[in-house]
């Protein structure tokens, strides 16, 4: 009976270069995850959906509703305002965006240098 768990990750048929390969492309796919899932943008794009609702049901309150609310159209107001926030978000988002990871430095090794290998 052989256990397969043991074996040795270098004996598995993958060479070093392989690992360095599948790590730096696991790197790269986790900051682009990392940046389409930017809270920024979650929370620009909620605010700006539910402005863009909120607005259309001001525009369209009757004068009953805009009584209720002491003569204020209320939901004018509150969707415009979702709106800019949303915007705000998202221009927050465009002119600041994520910075990349820092490459990692190996140890031994001068940050700046090319990698051995």
């Amino acid at each position: 009976m052989t256990d397969h768990h043991s074996e040795h990750p270098r004996h598995s048929g993958y060479s070093e270069q392989d690992v360095q390969r599948e790590v730096s492309e696991l790197k790269e796919k986790s900051a682009t995850a990392a940046r389409l899932f930017d809270i920024r943008r979650i929370i620009g794009g909620l605010f700006v959906l539910y402005g863009v609702i909120v607005t259309i049901a001001g525009l369209t309150d009757d004068e009953a509703t805009i009584d209720k609310a002491e003569g204020v159209n209320i939901n004018l107001w509150t969707g415009l305002g979702m709106l800019l926030l949303g915007i705000f978000f998202l221009a927050w988002l465009k002119l600041r965006p994520t910075a990349p990871p820092p490459p990692e430095v190996e140890p031994g090794e001068e940050p700046g240098t090319e990698p051995k290998g």
